[in-house]
Order: C-alpha cells, then sequence, then structure tokens
C-alpha cells in the first residue's frame, strides 16, 4: 500500500463473497464504499470489519436503478475525493427450473442485474477513474465458473456470466488510454451463500445430484487483495478460483 488510502466500490457487499472481501480491503488499508439493496447487511459488514470499520462508507444500492448507481458513485467521490478499485460483484441467479419455463421476468432480472449492472458501474468508474490525479485505477468483474461452463437450468445466469467475461476483455482493452486496468475472477463452489446448496448436493449434467468440494470464503477474499495490491503495470486478466476437487476439471 502507499502512503495515500486507496479507495474501493465493493457492490453486493452485504453479504457472502462481498462482505468478506470488503473487509479484506478494509484491513489493507483501503477506504470503502459498502454498495447493496439492504442497509442492515451493510451495516453489518462494517460491524465485522471492526475497527478498520470506520473507513467504510455505506450506501444502500440497487444496480438495476441507474440512477441509483450514479448516485453512489457520487457519493463515494464526495466522500473520499477518487477511486482506485471497482469490484463488480453483485449478482443473482433465476430459479433452477427448465429453460422453457423461464419467465421473460426472470431472465430480465438476471441480466440487468449482472450484465447491465456491471457495465453501468463500469462506466461511472470509468469517469471519474480518467479524470482523477493520479489517474487511472482497477476494476475486477466477478465472472463465476459459469463464465466457462454452465449447470443444469441455468441459462439466465450462465449467459449473463460468458457476456461478462466479454465485457472484461472490452474494459481493458478501452481502458488502456486512461490507465485502467480491468480482470475477472471466475469463482466456484463457495461455502456460503448461494453456493450452500452444495452442501446437500448439486444437480449433475448425467441428471444426479451429487455434493460437491467447497472452499472458504476468505480465499477468494485474498485472491481479489492480490488482484487490486499489483501496480497498474501489471494485471491479473482471468484468474478461477474453485475448490481443489470440485468437479470442475473433468467435468462433461
Amino acid at each position: 500500500m502507499s502512503s495515500m488510502t486507496k479507495v474501493a466500490i465493493v457492490t453486493g457487499a452485504g453479504s457472502n463473497i462481498g462482505q468478506r472481501t470488503s473487509i479484506a480491503l478494509l484491513n489493507e488499508g483501503y477506504s470503502v464504499a459498502l454498495a447493496g439493496r439492504r442497509v442492515e447487511a451493510l451495516e453489518t459488514t462494517v460491524k465485522e470489519a471492526g475497527a478498520a470499520g470506520e473507513r467504510a462508507l455505506v450506501v444502500p444500492t440497487d444496480v438495476t436503478d441507474h440512477a441509483s448507481i450514479r448516485a453512489l458513485f457520487a457519493k463515494t467521490k464526495e466522500t473520499f475525493g477518487r477511486l482506485d478499485l471497482l469490484f463488480n460483484n453483485a449478482g443473482l441467479g433465476a430459479p433452477s427450473i427448465p429453460l422453457e419455463d423461464l419467465t421473460y421476468e426472470q431472465w430480465k432480472t438476471v441480466v440487468d442485474t449482472n450484465l447491465t449492472g456491471s457495465f453501468l458501474c463500469t462506466q461511472e468508474a470509468f469517469k471519474i477513474m480518467k479524470s482523477q490525479d493520479p489517474r487511472g485505477g482497477r476494476i475486477i468483474n466477478n465472472g463465476s465458473v459459469s463464465a466457462h461452463v454452465p449447470r443444469v437450468n441455468s441459462a439466465p445466469y450462465t449467459s449473463t456470466k460468458h457476456a461478462l467475461t466479454g465485457l472484461t476483455k472490452a474494459t481493458s482493452l478501452d481502458g488502456r488510454k486512461y490507465d485502467i486496468a480491468c480482470g475477472q475472477i471466475d469463482i466456484g463452489n463457495a461455502s456460503i451463500g448461494g453456493a450452500q446448496r452444495s452442501s446437500s448436493g448439486s444437480p449433475q449434467a448425467s441428471g444426479g445430484v451429487a455434493v460437491e468440494p467447497r472452499m472458504d470464503t476468505d480465499d477468494i477474499a485474498r485472491t481479489v487483495v492480490y488482484m487490486a495490491s499489483l501496480p497498474l503495470e501489471a494485471n491479473v486478466q482471468f484468474i478461477t478460483v474453485m475448490a481443489t476437487k470440485m468437479p470442475y476439471i473433468g467435468r462433461g
């Protein structure tokens, strides 16, 4: 860390990966704007951070609402004066039902959150990062291993995560002239939150159900912190973090 306090925005900061990553960044000396829909959950993140929570800013945010996103970035700049890191983490999936039974609303909710929300946050980050002094910053997208291989009955989620890989590449390319680096972390089964279903078994391509190994969410947070720690002249473009024995390699 430099002598100047770095500033981060984490979306979906009220639980799971977002919460643990926010705490890890705070413990590394960052000032962190915590974005999420539930104020109580964001305040819990602040409490969990202990003394480091003094550098946290709670900003209730809905990433499907453009005005809410603009307010998040405006509040962050007003409070901290700059932005060094955006972690596009907020995301959700649709019910695990046959593709042909999904409603338009279920599809659109996932696309609006996972893809459009990430794009709009990236756009606002660019506006700040390219104009500040020192110029530049870093954007990290939460891609998921679903950016590579789908699960059964996961069309909306898998589609958005594949698309997020395209957004990561485009952002990385378009950000070069502004000293903005962009990378993607693709995450496997984690020990808390949505992937908790793995403890009772996950549907397999063969038609069966199997319990899959999981990793600790703090291992994910440490990986994000490492990506963020690099100088802007270096970038982790893509990284996959998963439980060693998760059935990803060899799946099919």
